[in-house]
């Protein structure tokens, strides 16, 4: 019973599939520039598009469509929404930045010729804002298929 019900939520499936959609893209956009294959970069969070923001704006769009604007669930979506993607714009985004300096300084730093961890800290954790704005538009395109 669980499932079939979930499995009807519009929102949610708009919602996922703005998810999947930026993902996708998000995987084909670095091959095109990299030129090889990362599979990371196909469920990975960082870079572009935002797949947290096309969820979300898919979500909170769809969920305004289906149950009104003036409704409490919308209101809820808006409130995760505007959190999410501040949070992608800017504590996740920063502590991005602060991963590469960090990883920077362990390449060049050694202690008695090793270095201090080979282990890599997680750059691509947050979002620019053209990253935002790409999810922006992945998860509108995606909710305009969805309900037109």
């Amino acid at each position: 019973m669980f499932f079939p019900q979930l499995f009807a939520n519009r929102p949610l499936i708009c919602a996922v599939c703005a998810w999947f959609a930026a993902q996708v893209i998000k995987f084909f956009i670095y091959w095109a520039i990299e030129k090889k294959i990362n599979w990371r970069r196909a469920w990975g969070s960082g870079g572009m598009p935002s797949s947290h923001t096309a969820f979300v704006l898919a979500l909170t769009v769809a969920e305004g469509l289906t149950n009104g604007f003036d409704s409490a669930a919308f209101a809820i979506s808006f409130s995760l929404m505007a959190i999410v993607i501040y949070d992608a714009m800017g504590v996740r985004y920063e502590t991005g930045k602060q991963g590469q300096i960090i990883n920077r300084i362990l390449e060049e730093l050694f202690v008695e010729g090793k270095p201090l961890t080979d282990e890599k800290l997680k750059e691509l954790v947050g979002h620019s804002p053209l990253e935002v704005l790409g999810g922006l538009i992945v998860g509108a395109v995606i909710l305009l298929i969805f309900f037109l």
